[in-house]
């Protein structure tokens, strides 16, 4: 081959890699090859950053010479804001701060809402701690939002796109959180106000006290009613539904104390009559299910008290969810001492969604009762298969959630209140969504890595993984080399036979 031939090659190949250069800024694409498509995004972020009206700057506080986890975890952001930059056109910019560089910076950093974590530095066989600053601060006009902490692992396109979508609103729609008949207080459900404030601007509302229900209140929610409700306040959700509101009610028909080891009923305080008006009927049972959480429970061996756990089937650990824009993505819900729902044929211009069962293993107990913590439960007490515990109702405009327990979205007062599961919260912020008719982050919402414990896997293929991972490179390199020698033994052989092409 000669030089001018060469040079041709070179120049076409250099002209290639600058053609597909200016391509990919206006065809820029990737492959996402993941099961759950965790690189892919969700139409609710495309709707979100297509909605934008202006420009919103984001800045990245990072520090640099993090260990390698935490750098992945920087590159990885860096990566995801240049997708949301390209996908923007212009109406989403950027830009990464080290705070670690000057006190200046780390107080600038501090004051826009991003602290600092320590974190353990290993440098010389020697570990040392470093503040280390993860966070973002996104600005659109007057607005601004915080992230305060970038989690290693954790599923950056919701906490991007959330952000987005709160700095991005300026006027949100409300939400109506009844008040007066003995609930908790929204400061009793944190991990619930924190998801639903990305949506909407949310307000106590007593009803008691009001003459009508505000139209303006995209949805209202009632969790754990316990006095009892007048027929005029009825009325007026009746007249509410009928001009097209919603109504999630997550309510407690029955209750289970463990202290006293009882299990009974709670009065009708009115709605278990209204709600089978409208064709969903509380069943005066409890729900058990061998497919459970557990509790803790002492023991006495002796001397000694010991604390063991032990499965616990009136509080059933809930996987089986019909096919609904609520249940997408949900993989597990627990509602603790829960009565059977059922469907009536009260009402026809309201269609039925079964939203929520129990397993097939499924039992039911009447009431009153009294909890045995020490039963050794059988097959036997599981004869009744799957039972209802949430239903939706539809009539067009308004819709109404039911659920069979109010607790499993109730973190408590006080300094030291519960975590709640996430599906539990993920569960009660699709069911509003639907409501209101605002589904758009229903699917990112539950979008993220889904679980899958290496000791699910055989002995045999846990070995296989193993050493898999071991051998698998090494023997591609051993593969690649002898393809190489190959090759060179053949032109070798060309060469002694005075072929040079």
């Amino acid at each position: 081959m000669n030089k001018k031939n060469i040079l041709i090659q070179l120049v076409i190949v250099i002209a290639i890699i600058l053609v597909a250069n200016l391509l990919s800024n206006e065809l820029y694409f990737r492959l996402d090859f993941t099961e759950d498509n965790r690189y892919t995004f969700s139409e609710a972020t495309e709707e979100v950053i297509e909605e934008l009206n202006g420009v919103v700057t984001i800045t990245a506080y990072f520090s640099e010479d993090l260990p390698p986890q935490l750098m992945k975890t920087r590159q990885d952001f860096m990566d995801q804001l240049v997708e949301y930059e390209n996908l923007s056109e212009g109406n989403i910019v950027f830009e990464f701060v080290n705070p670690n560089e000057s006190e200046e910076t780390e107080q600038t950093a501090q004051q826009n809402g991003i602290s600092p974590v320590m974190i353990n530095v290993r440098e010389r066989d020697q570990v040392q701690q470093m503040r280390a600053y993860l966070g973002a601060v996104l600005k659109m006009d007057d607005r601004t939002e915080i992230i305060p902490i970038i989690q290693p692992g954790a599923a950056m396109e919701y906490s991007l796109t959330t952000a987005l979508k709160k700095v991005s609103i300026a006027d949100k729609p409300k939400l109506g959180f009844i008040q007066g008949y003995g609930e908790p207080s929204l400061q009793a459900m944190p991990q619930l106000m924190e998801q639903l404030s990305v949506l909407y601007s949310v307000e106590p509302f007593r009803l008691r006290d009001s003459a009508s229900i505000p139209s303006y209140y995209k949805a209202l929610v009632w969790v754990a009613p316990k006095d009892t409700i007048q027929f005029a306040e009825f009325a007026k959700l009746d007249q509410y539904l009928n001009q097209g509101g919603g109504l999630f009610l997550a309510h407690e028909h029955v209750q289970g104390d463990l202290q006293q080891g009882l299990l009974s009923t709670v009065g009708d305080i009115g709605i278990k009559n209204w709600l089978a008006q409208k064709g969903v009927q509380f069943q005066d049972q409890m729900v058990v299910d061998a497919q459970c959480a557990t509790v803790n429970v002492q023991q006495r061996n002796g001397f000694m008290i010991m604390n063991t756990q032990k499965e616990f089937p009136y509080f059933p650990q809930l996987n089986n969810f019909p096919e609904s824009p609520i249940t997408e993505g949900i993989e597990t819900v627990m509602l603790p001492f829960t009565a059977p729902l059922a469907f009536t044929d009260a009402d026809s211009a309201w269609s039925q969604v079964p939203l929520m069962y129990s397993s097939e293993n499924s039992g039911t107990v009447g009431l009153p009762g009294y909890v045995d913590i020490q039963k050794r439960w059988t097959q036997a007490d599981f004869p009744a298969g799957q039972q209802m515990l949430a239903a939706g109702l539809d009539k067009g405009l308004s819709k109404i959630v039911v659920v069979s327990n109010a607790q499993f979205i109730v973190n408590g007062e006080g300094q030291r209140p519960q975590q709640l599961n996430a599906d539990n919260v993920n569960f009660a912020s699709n069911s509003i969504d639907w409501i209101a008719d605002d589904t758009g982050l229903i699917n990112l919402r539950t979008k993220g890595i889904t679980a899958r414990p290496l000791d699910e896997v055989e002995d045999s293929t846990k070995a296989m993984i193993k050493y898999g991972n071991v051998l698998a490179p090494i023997l591609l390199l051993l593969v690649y080399a002898f393809v190489r020698k190959q090759q060179r033994n053949r032109k070798r052989q060309k060469w002694m036979q005075g072929n040079y092409e």
